[in-house]
């Protein structure tokens, strides 16, 4: 059950018939108040949330599902406007799943909706990472190209690692330094950049696969296919 929560009825209407579409059950919610009592009595597999609602503000319901031990699994997929850029990155620091901007099409919604559920859904640790000839094997540290060994650092290990676990999800750079160097961002970007930087040298043809997020961070890019 994916569930919409859009205060615009005509925006709403198109979300639900082209989920339903897709193949999905649907229910849509007009503002935030219902949308909550509603968690109250069934929890959905996914919610795609926009940010500027009536009464209770998109980004105070992501932060209470969030702190919710009941509600923080259900992923979430934020709806934002284009002059919305510090909502989109509150909203991934809150944990947020992925984000669409305003307007969008009916094929990316879907598309995200896709993607995220397959990077949410429970599943065992998968020990290697196979993309074509990039072969990633977690459990020995080992990256191999084109049956040829490179050598990576422990920090860029574990950003491809990262990345390679959470595929098409966006990280900013505050949960880069906090997941992989343990530590809080402190506003220079410069060690992240090079170790990114020397990353995509190394992956050589790969390394274009992981994107930069203007403004917000990094993701690895995700198929679109099922």
């Amino acid at each position: 059950m994916i569930w919409c929560v859009e205060d615009d009825n005509s925006i709403r209407e198109i979300e639900l018939y082209a989920l339903n579409s897709a193949g999905f059950e649907t229910k849509g919610f007009e503002d935030g108040t219902s949308f909550w009592n509603a968690l109250k009595n069934e929890k959905p597999e996914l919610v795609v949330l926009d940010v500027m609602l009536p009464g209770m503000h998109g980004i105070e319901l992501l932060g209470k599902m969030k702190e919710s031990t009941v509600y923080k699994d259900i992923p979430v997929i934020l709806a934002t406007a284009k002059g919305q850029e510090y909502d989109r990155i509150r909203g991934l620091d809150l944990g947020a799943d992925d984000y669409i901007v305003k307007p969008f099409s009916i094929m990316e919604m879907i598309s995200r909706v896709k993607a995220v559920l397959r990077r949410c859904k429970p599943q065992e640790t998968e020990d290697i990472f196979k993309i074509d000839n990039l072969v990633v094997n977690l459990k020995e540290h080992t990256v191999n190209l084109d049956d040829q060994r490179i050598m990576l650092t422990y920090k860029e290990f574990e950003l491809l690692r990262l990345f390679l676990s959470h595929q098409g999800m966006v990280y900013t750079r505050e949960q880069l330094f906090s997941q992989v160097w343990d530590m809080d961002y402190m506003g220079d970007s410069r060690t992240l950049d090079s170790h990114i930087r020397s990353l995509r040298q190394k992956l050589s043809s790969y390394g274009k696969m992981i994107e930069t997020i203007r403004n917000v961070g990094y993701r690895w890019e995700a198929s679109n296919d099922k």
